[in-house]
């Protein structure tokens, strides 16, 4: 267990504030290992940073096997993205060791980090420390339910800034803006904007962006990292290839500051 920066968590702070980053996050619920390989070799292929693997709620088992598969077909860093402390693999290059600070249930500030401590030291798994913010979505998400969260208003930056300000004081060297899996609505611009102006580290937003203008768009307002998870899951064949989506993702993301 690295309590330090690792060889991760470097890498995710070396070009900050020059090239953010595009990440895909997988669900182990919703993607096989076989849709696992493919979506690997594409985003391999297309550029994109690396994969968060995880969900709010795990019903199978084959965590583990589906991070390995994504390691190996991409050759990319895959960050684990638990909702608790029973989505813990070895395979995984490291973990987004999560405090829900927008919430008030000590399960999810305190209570499941205890629980996966030990496990995370005798794997050697390398920790980014990560203050977790869920807002408002225009729907009632998995990680609101599961959670047991209030999210913050979407309509008002100023209390997300506060909770930024938290979590720049308690030491948390990463901060994910997260609007949800399935969120109607993605994190607003002007929450990204606010947030960034008191938060200098690695500023991560995700949930509800389904297209590259909306990457773009949380790109130009700060985000450093863009998540994307349920836009590049199997669904219905699409003139695009899967290669393709990811790739107008990645060039959204990466000339974001040029347009």
């Amino acid at each position: 267990m690295n309590f330090e920066l690792g060889p991760v968590e470097s890498w995710l702070h070396a070009e900050l504030g020059r090239s953010a980053r595009f990440l895909i996050l997988v669900d182990p619920d919703r993607v096989d290992r076989r849709g696992a390989a493919e979506l690997a070799a594409a985003a391999g292929e297309a550029g994109a940073d690396g994969f968060l693997a995880g969900t709010s709620l795990m019903l199978g088992n084959q965590l583990g096997g589906l991070v390995e598969t994504l390691r190996e077909t991409s050759g990319l860093p895959v960050i684990l993205f638990p909702g608790d402390a029973g989505q813990l693999v070895p395979q995984a290059d490291a973990v987004l060791f999560i405090s829900l600070i927008s919430g008030r249930n000590p399960q999810y500030l305190i209570g499941e980090h205890v629980r996966a401590a030990p496990q995370l030291a005798a794997n050697h798994t390398e920790c980014l420390p990560t203050g977790y913010l869920l807002v408002e979505s225009g729907v009632s998400t998995s990680a609101q339910f599961m959670s047991g969260s209030q999210p913050l208003p979407r309509n008002k930056p100023d209390i997300a800034v506060a909770h930024a300000l938290a979590a720049r004081a308690l030491g948390l060297r990463q901060l994910y803006l997260e609007a949800g899996s399935g969120a109607v609505r993605p994190v607003p611009a002007e929450m990204i904007g606010a947030v960034k102006r008191v938060y200098p580290q690695p500023l991560i937003v995700g949930g509800g962006i389904r297209d590259a203008d909306q990457a773009r768009r949380a790109v130009r307002a700060g985000a450093d990292v863009v998540v994307v998870g349920s836009a590049l899951e199997p669904g219905p064949a699409e003139e695009r290839s899967l290669r393709g989506r990811i790739e107008e993702f990645v060039r959204a993301v990466r000339k974001a500051g040029d347009q």
